[in-house]
């Protein structure tokens, strides 16, 4: 039952320009107003020391996912973040979106008794990738492994000697394995990391949420996270990218190997195959039964890292069967330094 003093504020005119709100609507209706204000201002906070060039634009809030965008929809998108990378780098590239071919499935494999440990793989897709250089972010690992031995737990990824290949030793190259059962897609909250028809899992760096929950499934270490602002200058810049490859990232989100799609989906090779030295690295089309890919697969002694949790990689080890044939001892400051 309603009090006098009740009856009195509902019979109160409404207020100019909201006909029929009373003023105990309008108190109420403000009071709902400023704590969603306070929300919202409390969700923005971490925004607040953001620099302003970081700050998405509503283009980019707004923008679609990139599966449900209409060709139109990506143009306008590349043409976005071309004008974005002129801005920052005062380089023209050229941003293309590259989609997998048709009857394509793309394999890796890596002669384990070939590599030497030069490195120059790593440092050859750091600058593919536009892949920040201060702090250097890397998406290959050579880890040096005792002959003998194939537990990576006690293996060294920050080997530095005057050459190599060492005496007693071995390298075996991580990077990621493009599993056809991919943990790291399945833990991804927002869909922002899926597997392309082609095999290779891809990153959309504008609807990653940098939650890192692929990073910790990934039995790889494949996955990298941009803590702080990628060092990369306008010299280091390589023009030719694509919207789910090499295009600079910002902070805060993830990134990894696609087995340098921009290239391999137009029929070259990965960088890193073309590094190589010692012609360590095979890259193809499994699909395809005549090519090199196929045939080592067919033919060699080939196996997988962690085999025991599912995930089947794409990405196989294999050895020639008289053995190690390693080249002349090289020396790591020709090919690029330690990684």
């Amino acid at each position: 039952m309603n009090g006098p003093n009740d009856r009195q504020d509902e019979s109160q005119a409404a207020s100019p320009g909201t006909p029929g709100m009373t003023r105990r609507g309008f108190i109420r209706k403000s009071a709902v107003a400023a704590t969603g204000a306070a929300a919202v201002a409390a969700a923005l906070s971490p925004l607040r020391n953001i620099s302003p060039d970081h700050i998405p634009t509503l283009e980019q809030l707004l923008q679609k996912h990139y599966k449900e965008m209409t060709p139109e929809e990506m143009k306008t998108v590349l043409e976005r973040i071309s004008r974005e990378v002129e801005k920052r780098y005062a380089v023209h590239p050229q941003v293309a979106d590259v989609k997998p071919m048709t009857g394509v499935e793309f394999v890796y494999a890596l002669n384990i008794s070939r590599c030497i440990g030069c490195r120059r793989c790593v440092h050859a897709c750091v600058k593919e990738n536009n892949q920040s250089r201060s702090p250097e972010i890397q998406y290959i690992r050579v880890l040096k492994m005792e002959k003998g031995s194939i537990d990576v737990e006690t293996s060294d990824h920050h080997y530095d000697p005057p050459r190599v290949p060492e005496h007693e030793s071995y390298y075996m190259p991580v990077q990621c394995h493009q599993c056809a059962n991919p943990p790291c897609v399945k833990v991804c909250p927002v869909e922002a990391t899926w597997q392309e028809p082609d095999g290779i899992t891809v990153i959309d760096y504008d609807w990653c949420i940098g939650c890192r929950y692929c990073e910790a499934a990934c039995p790889y270490w494949a996955r990298r996270f941009n803590f702080a602002e990628p060092g990369l200058t306008a010299e280091d810049l390589n023009p030719n990218m694509a919207y789910l490859s090499n295009r600079p990232r910002a902070t805060g989100v993830m990134e990894k190997c696609t087995y340098c799609l921009h290239r391999t989906r137009v029929g070259r090779m990965p960088a890193c195959v073309e590094a190589c030295p010692t012609g360590s690295r095979k890259f193809g089309n499994v699909l395809d039964p005549n090519s090199e890919i196929s045939y080592i697969l067919r033919h060699k002694r080939v196996f997988v890292l962690k085999q025991e949790v599912g995930t089947l990689p794409r990405f196989f080890y294999y050895f020639d069967e008289r053995g190690s044939r390693y080249h002349e001892p090289l020396d790591p400051a020709v090919s690029g330094g330690d990684a």
